[in-house]
């Protein structure tokens, strides 16, 4: 079984969108649920495009920290995921 490690948290990418234009369309995944590295998260909307964000490590959504239709910046913290270390034999 795998031990919490580590925390890692989810950030706006720079996508060259004016400030307020970007916003968190629906939250793909609960607080509390696993994941792997690399599953989609979270969407976010700019204008007419719909950007997913994918999970920056392999563990657990320990905390969402923007509800969905609220704005975001470039470079805002989105989420705080737990890490899982590898499974030891």
């Amino acid at each position: 079984m795998s031990d919490a490690v580590t925390q890692d948290e989810l950030l706006v990418p720079a996508m060259g969108f004016s400030p307020g234009m970007v916003s968190v369309a629906i939250w793909l995944v609960e607080e509390g649920a696993t994941v792997l590295a690399g599953d989609r998260v979270v969407q976010l909307v700019a204008g007419a495009a719909t950007i997913d964000l994918v999970a920056p490590v392999t563990g657990r959504l320990e905390r969402q920290l923007v509800d969905e239709d609220q704005p975001v910046e470039p470079g805002e913290r989105l989420a705080v995921f737990v890490a899982f270390a590898e499974s030891r034999p």
